[in-house]
């Protein structure tokens, strides 16, 4: 099979989705970015975020956010041709100044001090300016995992959230995630948005024509809405009443002011009605959970601590966050990646002619 751009697939299909390799979706998805006039470091990095949820069942955050990005690369901030530079403002605080390209190749690029830190000081700071809203923060903070350290991410959004109590946006959709190493067996890892749901999930409920659950978000007027519709023009609510509020507000905070970023509210404003992703600050945060223990003698105690906690969770037959997602990943790694169809058609049909 042959794209637009000439690019030759295996894909194997039938009505509803269509199998890809890892190498093929990557290459779809990167000359999707690169023939919108993305740099390639750029679309490297942000391709590989995409296709990562893609594999990992995470469809909100994957390709279908594909399209999404000609509209962000339009805004008349946007550079195509970002290349951040890494600044260590002491050993443990690196900040890295996205230059209004994608946020992700920033954080890539800021992970190599953010973990020399860590290890060496038992945690460390990256603070990552400037930069439009990229995909899931998972995929990094399970990369620190791999380092041997625990990851914790977050960033503000646009205001789309009312407070608790509220009848209009006010907060961000403020995702956060967390990463635990654990010996022999994939991370502990969780990454979600302190919203009722993403606002991913929310367009793709009105993409399939599906009503939203009670309780994600309210319409224009302030009034609970199950129509996505409604509720994108509205205002989406917080998880947990006044607990979400209050988290969600810590992250406004945190990788706002904190970092010298914008708030949701500023975010917003920024955007100037272009309907681009959000241009904000991320904060991310790498801690080493041997430094301690190792210094006291306790490490392999402090260890199995940890993997008691998790085996009690499982034990009782509840899932540990991430569990799905790795399931996912080794039937993608045994199958190929399933996309749906009319994704695949969307994105072919929205690469410019090649030459």
């Amino acid at each position: 099979m042959k794209t637009r751009r000439g690019m030759t697939m295996t894909a194997r299909d039938d009505r509803d989705e269509i199998i890809l390799s890892w190498q093929e979706l990557f290459d779809l998805a990167c000359g999707f970015l690169t023939a919108h006039g993305l740099s390639q470091a750029q679309a490297h990095a942000l391709a590989g975020a995409l296709c990562k949820a893609e594999r990992d069942g995470c469809r909100s955050h994957g390709l279908q956010r594909l399209p999404g990005t000609v509209e962000t690369m339009a805004h008349p901030a946007f550079n195509r041709d970002a290349d951040p530079v890494p600044q260590a403002l002491t050993p443990a605080v690196t900040r890295l100044d996205a230059d209004y390209g994608f946020s992700i190749l920033a954080a890539e690029r800021g992970l190599p001090l953010l973990v020399t830190g860590a290890r060496r000081l038992g945690v460390a700071v990256l603070a990552v300016n400037n930069g439009f809203h990229s995909t899931a923060l998972w995929p990094l903070v399970e990369e620190i995992a791999a380092h041997g350290l625990a990851g914790l991410s977050m960033n503000p959004t646009h205001d789309w959230v009312a407070p608790a109590g509220g009848t209009a946006g006010a907060l961000g959709t403020n995702p956060i995630a967390f990463s635990w190493p654990r010996r022999g067996r994939p991370p502990y890892v969780f990454d979600f948005a302190t919203s009722a749901a993403a606002r991913a999930d929310i367009a793709l409920h009105r993409q399939e024509g599906r009503a939203l659950p009670p309780g994600w978000g309210l319409d224009a007027e302030g009034r609970p809405s199950t129509d996505p519709a409604a509720v994108l023009a509205g205002a989406m609510l917080p998880f947990g009443g006044h607990k979400g509020s209050a988290l969600a507000t810590m992250i406004e905070l945190l990788a706002g002011p904190f970092i010298a970023d914008r708030t949701s509210r500023q975010s917003a404003t920024f955007d100037g009605g272009a309907k681009a992703a959000p241009c904000h600050g991320e904060l991310i945060i790498a801690f080493d959970p041997a430094l301690v223990g190792t210094a006291l003698g306790k490490d392999e105690a402090a260890q199995d601590a940890a993997e008691d906690l998790f085996s009690r969770i499982e034990r009782q037959g509840a899932r540990l966050p991430g569990a799905r997602r790795h399931a996912a990943r080794a039937l993608s790694e045994s199958r190929g990646i399933a996309i749906p169809r009319p994704l695949h058609e969307k994105i072919l049909s929205m690469m410019p002619p090649a030459g």
